[in-house]
């Protein structure tokens, strides 16, 4: 079972429908959610040519006030709940911070990154550092989710490669509640590991799952797992993130990195 959940918390458009999930998906498992607020000092510290560091000490206060205000406002929304929390609080790099306090997590909530409408800031652009080096899945929530049927369909991605593997094996928890699983393979992606054989692991594990063989017809993989997990209603899409390295994913593009742009559907990434 999911019993320890991660949560990034921080001012931006994305809060309100990461704690909306975290909070759905410790109802289901019964979890305890670590929220983790990170302030980036760092990021408001400039050097000179002599080797000095400075900032406005008018604009950390402000920073810090923001951040009280935010942890007051998550807060009290939390002590209406029926679910166990606690608070951590760090300075520094964002990414750094949730990888280091997630070592004992069993999920980490993030949020896919997407312009407002309004002044308030979009999510910070850390889940390709964290899904990279965290060593367990990371739950992307894309705008617009209120809510997270943590007992859905479940879509999973398999193209046979060492990273869809550990995702497989990272996620059993969500899958052995999932109302259906369903193993897609592009029909384009080549596997020397066919999905009948992470079919067989899961049955070991005792759950069913059902093949598809989805086709590409001219659309990009990324756009063919989103049709997939649209036509099968899915509730979350599983996939190993980043098969190729993160610098040719973002020099010449990748599923990873569109999905990250264009996904409706929550994403459940390993690497």
């Amino acid at each position: 079972m999911v019993k320890s959940i991660l949560l990034h918390i921080h001012d931006d458009h994305g809060q309100a429908e990461r704690l909306a999930v975290a909070l759905d998906l410790a109802r289901t498992h019964q979890s305890h959610i670590t929220c983790v607020q990170v302030t980036p000092f760092n990021s408001y510290v400039v050097g000179d040519p002599f080797g000095g560091l400075y900032a406005s000490s008018q604009l950390l206060e402000a920073l810090q006030a923001r951040d009280d205000e935010e942890r007051e406002r998550i807060e009290q929304r939390l002590k209406s709940e029926d679910i166990s929390w606690d608070w951590e609080h760090a300075d520094g790099n964002a990414a750094d911070a949730l990888v280091s306090r997630g070592r004992l997590a069993d999920v980490l909530i993030l949020s896919r990154q997407n312009k407002g409408q309004d002044d308030t800031p979009e999510p910070l652009p850390i889940v390709a550092d964290v899904a990279i080096h965290a060593r367990a899945p990371v739950l992307v929530v894309p705008p617009g989710t209120t809510s997270f049927n943590a007992n859905g369909p479940v879509v999973i991605a398999w193209n046979g490669s060492i990273e869809a593997a550990h995702s497989l094996r990272l996620t059993l928890s969500f899958l052995r509640l999932a109302s259906e699983v369903h193993i897609v393979t592009i029909s384009s992606d080549t596997s020397e590991f066919p999905p009948m054989d992470a079919s067989r692991y899961l049955a070991r594990h005792g759950i069913a799952s059902q093949l598809h063989e989805w086709p590409q017809e001219g659309r990009t993989i990324a756009q063919t797992l989103l049709n997939a997990a649209r036509e099968l209603a899915a509730s979350s899409l599983v996939m190993g993130a980043y098969g190729h390295s993160r610098l040719r994913e973002t020099v010449l593009g990748g599923v990873t990195r569109d999905l990250l742009s264009d996904t409706s559907v929550p994403l459940l990434l390993a690497h």
